[in-house]
């Protein structure tokens, strides 16, 4: 029976992120899985047509990597997440799944990083490894991407479960709660000095490098100076931390154990 392995982020256009943080979350999981056959696929449509602009690469989207394979003769594929939340990207996954699931014998969705209480515990270990070492006047500030589904208040559940725990970690969302005003405020209320910043995304992208990191008069660090807290980034995406890239692979590993009990 042919086996396929498939890995499915939002994607990336800038070719460092790729490598770093995409590719070497892919490469774990084809490791764990070396019976399988790798196959790649992104869900932005907008990071397809610009690779395939501007680079000539030709990246399939969920459903066309799922109508490659069913014509290739697979009969059994792991699929993988590797978004942040169960928001309408990963539910958009999840359907198109389901759309095809009479045609395999086997079809496993790995689910995305923080989808139960132990994925928070194990991302806020992921987070001690890769923060900086803080002073008591420091912060390390996390740029979440947010989002319009309910699946948003993961940002502002991982803040407080670090708030609850003492921790010098803050949590916000460039397009949902926690805003950034909302941020400055408390580091202003905590007399904070000194923040990093840091994505909380699989990659250092867009967001990170003009939203975060630019002298943009409204990115994150352009907001923060001027409340008169020194702001310095860190542009580095999740996909780095090998603490990260461990849980995208036990989520797949689990899912499978899911389907073995009921099977």
């Amino acid at each position: 029976m042919k086996k396929a392995l498939v890995v499915i982020s939002f994607g990336t256009s800038y070719p460092h992120a790729m490598k770093k943080n995409i590719e070497a979350c892919e490469e774990e999981l084809a490791c764990a899985y070396p019976d399988r056959k790798f196959f790649r696929a992104f869900t932005s449509s907008m990071i397809i047509r610009k690779l395939a602009r501007r680079d000539d690469i030709h990246i399939d989207n969920p459903q066309q990597v799922l109508q490659r394979l069913k014509d290739a003769g697979y009969r059994d594929v792991v699929i993988q997440s590797l978004h942040i939340i169960n928001g309408d990207e990963y539910e958009k996954i999840s359907q198109q799944v389901e759309a095809y699931r009479h045609q395999f014998d086997n079809l496993q969705l790995g689910l995305p990083l923080l989808s139960c209480i132990e994925d928070y515990e194990q991302l806020i270990d992921a987070i001690k490894h890769q923060s900086p070492e803080l002073k008591h006047d420091e912060r390390l500030v996390l740029m979440g991407h947010g989002a319009t589904h309910h699946a948003f208040s993961a940002y502002a559940c991982l803040d407080h479960m670090m708030m609850a725990r003492k921790l010098p970690y803050v949590v916000g969302a460039v397009e949902s709660y926690p805003e950034i005003e909302s941020v400055v405020t408390r580091l202003k209320g905590e007399g904070v000095n000194k923040v990093y910043l840091m994505p909380l995304m699989l990659v250092a992208g867009d967001h990170a490098i003009n939203d975060m990191a630019s002298d943009d008069p409204d990115s994150w660090k352009t907001v923060i100076q001027q409340a008169g807290i020194i702001a310095e980034p860190i542009v580095q995406g999740l996909g780095e931390n090998p603490l990260i890239r461990k849980m995208f692979v036990d989520h797949l590993a689990n899912t499978e154990v899911v389907e073995e009990k009921v099977a």
